[in-house]
């Protein structure tokens, strides 16, 4: 049976996330999730098990930062019975236990060298060892993999192999941090404070409307965990009172973080829209640019991949869940679709490169096999 797993939000961010992740979920290919600490990455990666062809099998999550590394490769591949002091029984490892599943690799940047070459040959061929035995085990689990890590410097210090890396996001979905997507917080909180609720059996009052506000000024270091944390919290703690400023206040306070991350909600509540505008501008540039990199392509020149920006479009202004209070509501922005100029850009990136797909999905930074279904879906 399915498990009922869904990405809370209904923020221009977190809905293209939803669309990638469900396009995603379809396949089989390996994905790697970027995301701050405590921005939602493992939902992420269960809600892509959840939606796929392989979700009543097993869901593995794997902690590569957690586990001591004298004994990462026992856990993900297994062991043979006097493999190593303490071994006193063979023991299969994560990868047998996600035959036919997904096997979820959280914080695959701290996995030592090392073993990234036997995860290399996993990814590869899908065949491993247990360590202390000669016979090959195949597995088939689907692979998903995340980080907090930026894994580009991670790559250049040669702290994880470039092969690797580019094995592994074959798919790459950035998950947003909590500041970038203001507008889910109190959708959010409303869905904390039901579950915590229920939990603890507590009857809650609610936040006043300033209290609200002061959830939606905060920016969030730890993201959903963090949010998520306070809320059973409050809960617990207030014992369901009616949560005003100060109250609350006193709980950001003891983290020592409000006063210093606040921001102006103004901001917050324009921020997609100067995204837009700043892509937009992006975009100018980097048809000029394209024409620049055509040349040192025709001079067989090295060049570096030119980045697509993700554009997003302010959603209209959604009403505030059943447990917030009221909140005045502004004008909506005004609405602008960003698909004419992805068609336009990737037109003109057509015509530059002659209609070479390979060079022209070069250019753009993106793979040829998002190329073609863009060309598909304008009708270029």
């Amino acid at each position: 049976m399915k498990r009922d797993i869904t990405l809370i939000g209904q923020s221009a961010l977190i809905t293209q996330l939803k669309q990638f992740a469900l396009q995603v979920a379809a396949t089989d290919i390996t994905v790697l999730i970027i995301g701050e600490t405590g921005s939602g990455k493992e939902v992420l990666a269960r809600f892509i098990h959840a939606n796929s062809l392989r979700a009543n099998k097993n869901f593995v999550p794997v902690n590569c930062g957690a586990i001591p590394v004298g004994i990462l490769e026992s856990e993900l591949f297994g062991h043979e019975k006097g493999a190593f002091t303490g071994a006193v029984q063979s023991r299969k490892g994560y990868f047998e236990s996600a035959d036919r599943g997904t096997i979820f690799l959280d914080e695959i940047g701290e996995m030592p060298l090392e073993t990234q070459v036997k995860f290399l040959r996993v990814i590869e061929t899908g065949e491993f060892q247990r360590v202390g035995s000669s016979k090959t085990i195949y597995s088939d689990a689907r692979i998903i993999a995340a980080t907090n890590k930026n894994m580009y410097k991670a790559v250049a210090e040669k702290n994880f192999r470039e092969d690797l890396f580019y094995r592994l996001r074959s798919v790459e979905l950035q998950i947003p941090p909590l500041r970038e997507r203001a507008r889910d917080i109190l959708l959010l909180t409303e869905t904390f404070v039901h579950e915590f609720a229920t939990k603890h059996n507590i009857v809650f009052e609610g936040f006043s409307p300033e209290a609200a506000e002061m959830l939606m000024r905060y920016t969030w270091p730890g993201n959903v965990r963090e949010l998520r944390n306070l809320i059973e919290s409050l809960l617990v703690i207030e014992k369901g009172i009616y949560i005003t400023p100060d109250i609350l206040e006193k709980h950001l306070v003891q983290r020592n973080r409000y006063k210093s991350l606040v921001h102006d909600p103004a901001k917050s509540e324009k921020n997609e829209l100067q995204v837009m505008f700043s892509n937009i501008i992006q975009l100018r540039q980097e048809v000029s640019e394209i024409r620049q990199l055509l040349q040192l392509l025709l001079q067989n020149k090295p060049m570096g991949p030119l980045l697509l920006p993700h554009a997003t479009v302010t959603p209209p202004p959604q009403n505030y869940p059943a447990l917030m209070p009221p909140q005045p509501q502004e004008e909506p922005a005004k609405q602008y679709s960003l698909d004419e100029i992805e068609k336009k850009s990737i037109a003109e990136a057509l015509e530059r490169c002659n209609g070479n797909k390979r060079k022209t999905a070069l250019a753009l930074g993106i793979t040829e096999r998002t190329l073609h279904r863009k060309i598909k879906s304008y009708g270029l």
